[in-house]
C-alpha cells in the first residue's frame, strides 16, 4: 500500500489552494495533488495541472472548460466542469485527503459530499461550519470521517488538545490581529476605502477573507466554526485582540492552565500539520525568534465599532438557521463593498437587517439552510439597492 496521501484540493487557485501545493511540492514522497480545482483562474489552473500532473482538474465555470480542455489534451487529465463536478470529484477511489479552500457558502456541498464517501477534511473553509455546523459534525461523527482544521486559530487550538482530548475545555480563547483599522472609530471607519482595507497588517489572504478580517466578521464566523469543532457552548469562547499574529489561540483547561501556539504568520504551517497530522515534518519554513519579538500585546475587540463580531455572537446564541442567514448576508456584503456599491460600516447594517427579517427554524434541514441561503441573499440584494 501507497504510502503517498493524494489530496484534492479544491480551490487550488486562491491563498490557501497555492500554499497547499507549496507544501506538496516540498515533500513529494509524502504527498500527491491528485484533484485540482477552480472557479475562473483557468490560467493558474493549467499551470498547476501541467507542474503537479494530478488524476483531474474541474473548472467550475463551464464558459472556460474548451480552452482547459483542449490546452490539457496533451497530458493525461481528466478534465471536468460545473458545480455538481467539484461535488463529485472528492467521491473518487484514489482521493486520499480532501482539502476545502473553497471561498464562502460554495464549500457546504462538496464537503458534506466528501464526508459521506468517508473521505478525511482538511477544513480551509470556515463558512462549512458557519453555515451547517451541527449537521456536518453530525455526519463526520456518523460516518467516522476526522476533520482537521486549517485555519491558523483553530489549528492552534487542536494542536494545544493533542495529548489532552480527555481533559475538559473550560474555555478557548481565540487571537485576532485587530486588522488593518485596529484603534480607529466610527468617523474614521465611514470613509474607508477597500484599498485600504485590503492592506492586511499581517497575512497575505485573499480579498473576501481580507475584508472579513478588517470587519472582524473574519473572528465572528471562527467563534461559530469553533462551537462546532471543539463542541463547545457560546460561553466557553473568547476574544482576544493580538497585533503581533504570533499566538495564533489558546486553550485553557478547568485546572487553570493555558496552552498556547505560536509561529510567524504563515498558513503552510497549519496546513501541513493538517494534511501530516499526527505526525509532524520537516519544514524550511522560517522560524520564530523571542529577540524579534520582545512585546506580545493583547487587547479587548472594540465590539461597538466593529459590530460584526457581536452579531456573530447572536447568531450563535440564537442558533438554528442565524449563522446561515449571517454567512449569506456578509458574503453579499462584502462583495457589494468590494464594488463600491455599499460603504465599510453599512456591511454591518446589512447583515443585521437581513438576520432581523430571515425566517428563523431551530432544526433546519440541509434543504432549509439551502432555502435560507438563497433568501438572504435574495433580501441583501433588495437592501443593497436602497442604500
Amino acid at each position: 500500500m501507497s504510502t503517498i496521501k493524494r489530496v484534492a484540493i479544491l480551490g487550488s487557485t486562491g491563498s490557501i489552494g497555492t500554499q497547499t501545493l507549496e507544501v506538496i511540492q516540498k515533500h513529494p514522497e509524502k504527498f500527491q495533488a491528485e484533484i485540482l480545482t477552480a472557479q475562473n483562474n483557468k490560467d493558474l489552473l493549467i499551470e498547476q495541472a501541467i507542474s503537479f500532473q494530478p488524476n483531474a482538474v474541474v473548472i467550475g465555470n463551464e464558459a472556460w472548460y474548451p480552452e482547459v480542455k483542449q490546452r490539457l489534451s496533451k497530458y493525461p487529465i481528466k478534465v471536468y466542469t460545473g458545480q455538481n463536478a467539484i461535488a463529485s470529484v472528492v467521491e473518487m477511489e484514489t482521493v486520499d485527503i480532501v482539502l476545502t479552500a473553497l471561498v464562502g457558502y460554495a464549500g457546504l456541498i462538496p464537503t458534506l459530499k466528501a464526508i459521506e464517501a468517508g473521505k478525511p477534511i482538511a477544513l480551509a473553509n470556515k463558512e462549512t461550519m458557519v453555515v451547517a455546523g451541527d449537521l456536518v459534525t453530525r455526519r463526520a461523527r456518523e460516518k467516522a470521517v476526522n476533520i482537521y482544521p486549517v485555519d491558523s486559530e483553530h489549528s492552534a487550538i487542536f494542536q494545544c488538545l493533542v495529548g489532552e482530548f480527555h481533559n475538559p475545555i473550560e474555555k478557548i480563547i481565540l487571537t485576532a490581529s485587530g486588522g488593518p483599522f485596529r484603534g480607529k472609530d466610527k468617523k474614521f471607519l465611514a470613509g474607508v476605502t477597500k484599498e485600504q482595507a485590503l492592506k492586511h497588517p499581517n497575512w497575505d489572504m485573499g480579498a473576501k477573507i481580507t475584508i472579513d478580517s478588517a470587519s472582524l466578521m473574519n473572528k465572528g464566523l471562527e467563534v461559530i466554526e469553533a462551537k462546532w469543532l471543539f463542541d463547545l457552548k457560546t460561553e466557553q469562547i473568547d476574544v482576544v485582540v493580538h497585533p503581533q499574529s504570533i499566538i495564533h489561540s489558546m486553550v485553557q483547561f478547568e485546572d487553570g492552565s493555558i496552552k498556547a501556539q505560536l509561529g510567524l504568520p504563515d498558513m503552510r504551517i497549519p496546513i501541513q500539520f493538517a494534511l501530516s497530522y499526527p505526525d509532524r515534518i520537516k519544514s524550511a519554513f522560517p522560524r520564530f525568534d523571542f529577540k524579534n519579538y520582545p512585546n506580545l500585546e493583547f487587547e479587548q475587540p472594540d465590539e461597538k465599532t466593529f459590530r460584526n463580531l457581536g452579531l456573530a455572537f447572536q447568531a450563535l446564541k440564537k442558533g438554528g438557521n442565524a449563522a446561515c442567514s449571517l454567512n449569506a448576508a456578509n458574503e453579499m456584503a462584502v462583495a457589494a463593498f468590494l464594488r463600491d456599491r455599499i460603504g465599510f460600516l453599512e456591511m454591518s447594517d446589512l447583515i443585521e437587517q437581513s438576520m432581523e427579517k430571515i425566517g428563523f427554524i431551530e432544526t433546519p434541514s440541509l434543504d432549509d439552510l439551502i432555502q435560507t441561503d438563497k433568501e438572504t441573499r435574495k433580501l441583501s440584494e433588495e437592501i443593497i439597492s436602497r442604500i
